[in-house]
């Protein structure tokens, strides 16, 4: 691979450990910002992720999975232990999260020039002390860069509740692109409709915001304008991976229009209701896709090719 990646994910790694009824644990590659990085490695995106892995057999793991889809790994060179969450699913395949978690990712030296775009969030911004490395690196690469952002909230990680608001609208503030579901902004705000929490947001500096709603599709907002779609209909798996799957599918789309990088940032500034329907067609696409199958598993370019001509699910 080119020394200088693409795409720029920061985030935590993670051993999703599943559990459904009356059935044995499997353990998946798993973690919200691994889980973009390898959706956009899969969609033919030179991508790299900046992370913490363990030297334990779920590191190694996590490491070969990435690898599959030529995800480029960098790591601080740290010792501490893979992550692990434990998901249980229900019959309807909804997920309830456990986690084993620290994150304690240090300075990471980038080689050479600065990515075109930079994707962070989930635990990796909410967690201290990692958090703190996160916020600096997005601050030193926003210049040449856009930056998206998915705070992808997990409660029992989130700590203080003040706190981490402050902490999710400081990763907001520096973001051209915000994703994040009706569940995220309801623990954010709860005495705040959700849609009045992502127009907010969009007029706090980002460019689009995205809010997800599972089976009741997505809407986008950008300044004078709001879009919204339905999900495709699909046979559920479980929905592990869904909103990674949407993030990433957001980014191939947005990076096949041209508006990546800091040339792109003002054409994103003032995209239009059909480029930004295709936007989220191809986001939504990407979810369904990645919901008919067990695990984070979302599609390659020929999947997602195929469920935005055709309709027509892959399942497994």
């Amino acid at each position: 691979m080119p020394d200088s990646p693409a795409l720029l994910v920061i985030g935590e790694c993670v051993a999703d450990i599943v559990r459904l009824p009356g059935a044995p644990d499997r353990t998946h590659p798993g973690g919200s910002p691994a889980n973009v990085a390898y959706g956009l490695a899969r969609l033919g995106r030179d991508t790299t992720l900046v992370t913490q892995l363990g030297r334990d057999p779920d590191g190694r793991l996590i490491e070969d999975h990435l690898a599959s889809a030529g995800v480029r790994v960098l790591t601080d060179g740290g010792d501490a232990p893979t992550p692990a969450a434990t998901v249980e699913l229900d019959d309807e395949g909804r997920a309830t999260y456990g986690f084993r978690i620290t994150w304690t990712l240090g300075p990471v030296a980038l080689p050479g020039e600065p990515p075109r775009h930079v994707h962070t969030g989930s635990i990796a911004t909410a967690l201290e002390p990692g958090a703190d490395t996160a916020l600096d690196l997005v601050r030193s690469l926003r210049g040449a860069a856009t930056v998206s952002y998915d705070p992808n909230v997990r409660p029992a990680l989130m700590g203080d509740h003040l706190p981490a608001v402050r902490r999710a609208e400081h990763f907001v503030a520096l973001s051209d692109i915000v994703k994040a579901s009706d569940e995220d902004l309801r623990w954010l705000y709860p005495d705040e409709a959700p849609e009045k929490a992502a127009e907010r947001w969009l007029g706090s500096g980002p460019s689009l915001v995205l809010l997800t709603r599972g089976a009741g599709g997505a809407t986008a907002f950008v300044p004078g304008a709001t879009v919204s779609a339905g999900a495709p209909p699909v046979r559920i798996a479980d929905t592990v991976g869904a909103g990674d799957a949407f993030m990433s599918g957001t980014l191939h789309a947005l990076a096949s229009y041209g508006l990546l990088g800091a040339p792109g940032r003002a054409r994103l500034r003032s995209l239009d209701t059909t480029v930004l329907g295709d936007v989220l067609r191809h986001a939504l696409a990407s979810a369904a896709v990645t919901v008919a199958r067990a695990g984070a598993l979302p599609p390659d370019e020929e999947e997602l090719a195929a469920a935005l001509t055709s309709g027509a699910i892959p399942e497994g």
